[in-house]
Parts: C-alpha cells; structure tokens; sequence
C-alpha cells in the first residue's frame, strides 16, 4: 500500500542499541518496519544509529565547550530539529531503556532552552513515538518513561505511539532471530505488527494535523519575559 498521506514530512529514526554495528541491532528490524509504512506513505525517512557517533554525555549543547575533547551531538542535531516526527528505539535491559537511550534524552533535554519562531519550545509541533525490543517484560514502562521525557520537552504524543515486541522471560530469541523453522522470531506476532502500525500512522496523522505548528497564546516565552504573564498573587486571577 502507498500514498502521499505524509508527503513533505520527515522522520528521524533515533536506535539506541547497544550493539556498534547497528547490522546486528534487533531493534532496527522493527524500527524498519514502521520506517517503512512512513515512507511507502512519502515520508522521508532517515535513521542513526547513535553509536556509530561519539556523543558526549550531559545536558549542554555542545560539550566541547565543557571539557570533552569531541561531541558529535550539534551536528546530530540539525538532524533532529529538521524532523518532525522522532522515533526513539531502545532495547530494553534490566527493565528500563539502554544507557545509550538516556544519553539520547539527556542531549534533547539539554536543547529545551531552545526556542521556535513562535517562542515556544523548539520542540512544539513535532510528533514523536518510541519502540522496544527485549526478551523480558517492560515495553509499557520504557514507553512511558521515553513518552513523559518527550513531551515535557515539548513534542507531542499521538495516540498509542509506541509499539514492541518481547520473547519469553530469560535467555531466548530476540526480535528477528531464525526460528529455526525457515521463519524470523517475532515477525508473526499480531499484536506487535498491529501496534507497529497504528503507531506509524498516528504519527503521520498527527504530523499532519501540526503542519502549521501550536498557537503560541499563553505559551510563548519571550512574552513572558516581556512581562504578559499572570500576576498570581493578584486576587482577581483567583477562582
């Protein structure tokens, strides 16, 4: 199936693995399959694998300025802030996203001081949706935890916007290995194919419908600073 449902928008498909070589990343199988459904729809789509850059950890744009030697990260964001949708993909380990994964947000959040043309948040207008492998449960509570992190940074969340997919408890398969039966682990699972694709579509759908951005009454930041702001110890803001 193919359409124009999301021409002119692009996504940015962010793996968090921690494999080096993003060819053995499980978590890229089905970050390639919502990649997939996007551009048949005419999406343009790019993936990164962070580890394939050296990011410097902390909450500052650009770290050299902060003692490290090398930060890839203001490059790699040009890329961010040119999408407008963000899917973040993490395997998951001991029950929450991989280190790598909170490197991601750690770097994001160290850009929220960042303001659009509306004097919003940078990050107003643009959609973002998270998936995740494993072998053990956890993808609801990786999902919330990335989808509270994203959306008080300012992107907005559709509707079931994370999709993932988990073998048994233990050491097993992971997503996309040989059934041993000519088939790949994971890739008849139902619930995984249905989520992975209502969250594709939410993600257009709402990309869609954020072309022209948020209105910036109430919430623009250089306004406040100007002094259009409620004077909270006033009795007449008081319900």
């Amino acid at each position: 199936m193919t359409g124009t449902t999301g021409a002119g928008l692009r996504a940015l498909y962010v793996n968090c693995t921690l494999e080096k070589d993003p060819a053995k990343s499980h978590t890229r199988l089905l970050l390639g399959a919502s990649a997939d459904i996007l551009r048949r729809n005419g999406v343009e789509v790019e993936h990164l694998h962070l580890l394939s850059h050296q990011v410097a950890p902390g909450i500052n744009p650009d770290m050299t300025e902060h003692g490290w030697d090398r930060d890839d990260w203001p490059a790699l964001w040009k890329k961010v802030l040119a999408a407008d949708i963000l899917v973040v993909g993490t395997p998951i380990w001991l029950g929450e996203e991989s280190s790598v994964c909170r490197l991601l947000i750690d770097r994001l959040y160290a850009m929220s001081g960042e303001l659009n043309h509306l004097g919003q948040s940078v990050f107003y207008g643009k959609v973002a949706g998270s998936v995740v492998t494993g072998n053990e449960d956890g993808i609801k509570h990786v999902a919330m935890s990335l989808g509270f992190a994203l959306n008080h940074l300012g992107y907005t969340i559709p509707p079931q916007a994370d999709c993932g997919w988990i073998g048994e408890a233990g050491p097993g398969p992971s997503y996309g290995d040989d059934d041993g039966n000519g088939g790949r682990v994971g890739f008849d699972n139902e619930f995984t194919q249905r989520n992975t694709t209502i969250m594709s579509w939410n993600l257009m759908h709402l990309a869609n419908l954020l072309r022209g951005g948020i209105p910036n009454e109430g919430n623009d930041r250089n306004a406040w600073k100007a002094g259009a702001r409620f004077d909270f110890a006033n009795p007449e803001y008081r319900s």
